[in-house]
């Protein structure tokens, strides 16, 4: 007698079962990106996923509606991504922002090659120290390159005085929204990175500087590193965790808080007394549970510093 005929299981069938019944080879649809990667293209994912979470803020709502009021705009006029990219990267990238940089002169040019360079080395950043040490000029570079970098377009250089340098955002019309110059009125943001020249009043959107008094305003697009660039894992965490504990926090909040960590970084204040200061201030400023939040993390992390 002939063996009985076994029919083959089509390959495609096999696969489907494997993926349906075998839960390991299943690939992980929450895992969108490589954890372990810590290259600039990896930052700018970071950065766009934190800036979409912001989108639904209250603290951020109520910037945008600020700054539409303040320039006579329709709100729809205005990519509202867009503006919480530039508020979210003015934060961490400023003087004595959430990134730890710190301004000194260094009579550099107007790139931020050398931040880049001293962050490559930087093993074991600490609360109280600056991750990199840079100019106005390189500071205002830096923000640009990473703007752009994140798809946010007319982020340029704008030189207030001869000696000095701040960046300007020249918003572009929404998409889907007239082409006629007479539709969106011109407006030219200053994002100061630094505080040179400004009062503890001067903020984001500051009117200090006039911006029109440069005929033009070129956007950024050298690409200062390749987006294969390597962060040292201990920063890139850093830059991580800054992020979740301060980024929805109110411009109020994140002015006092920049200030205070200014002051240890000049070393006028030691941590103890930095912590002691934002609880104070904690108290004095505090709007929103946001900002509660953000006093109390970095007075924790003041505290958990120890003395210098």
């Amino acid at each position: 007698m002939k063996p009985a005929h076994r029919k083959r299981i089509p390959a495609f069938l096999l696969c489907l079962f494997l993926l349906i019944f075998c839960p390991a080879t299943r690939p992980n649809p929450q895992k969108s990106t490589d954890s372990s990667r810590t290259d600039v293209l990896q930052l700018i994912n970071v950065l766009r996923a934190k800036a979409k979470t912001l989108e639904s803020s209250s603290a951020m709502h109520l910037a945008f509606q600020s700054f539409t009021t303040a320039h006579k705009l329709q709100p729809e006029s205005i990519r509202y991504s867009d503006f919480v990219m530039v508020r979210l990267l003015y934060e961490a990238t400023r003087d004595a922002g959430f990134w730890n940089m710190h301004w000194t002169i260094t009579d550099q040019p107007p790139n931020s090659d050398r931040i880049w360079r001293q962050w490559q080395s930087v093993r074991k950043p600490a609360v109280t120290a600056p991750t990199a040490i840079a100019e106005c000029d390189e500071l205002s570079a830096l923000y640009a390159f990473l703007v752009e970098r994140a798809g946010v377009k007319s982020v340029g250089l704008l030189w207030p005085y001869p000696n000095h340098t701040v960046a300007v955002w020249t918003p572009r019309p929404a998409s889907g929204r007239a082409s006629g110059a007479a539709a969106f009125p011109a407006i030219r943001v200053v994002i100061p990175t630094s505080q040179i020249f400004l009062s503890e009043a001067d903020t984001f959107d500051t009117k200090r500087f006039d911006p029109w008094r440069q005929k033009t305003i070129y956007e950024y697009t050298r690409r200062d590193v390749p987006d294969s660039f390597e962060i040292p894992k201990p920063l890139f965490d850093f830059f991580f965790r800054q992020l979740d504990k301060f980024a929805d926090a109110s411009d109020a909040t994140l002015q006092q808080l920049r200030y205070i960590r200014e002051a240890v970084f000049l070393q006028s204040f030691t941590p103890e007394q930095a912590a002691h200061e934002a609880l104070r201030k904690r108290a004095a400023f505090s709007v929103s549970p946001e900002d509660t939040a953000a006093f109390q993390r970095f007075a924790d992390d003041m505290q958990s510093a120890g003395p210098r």
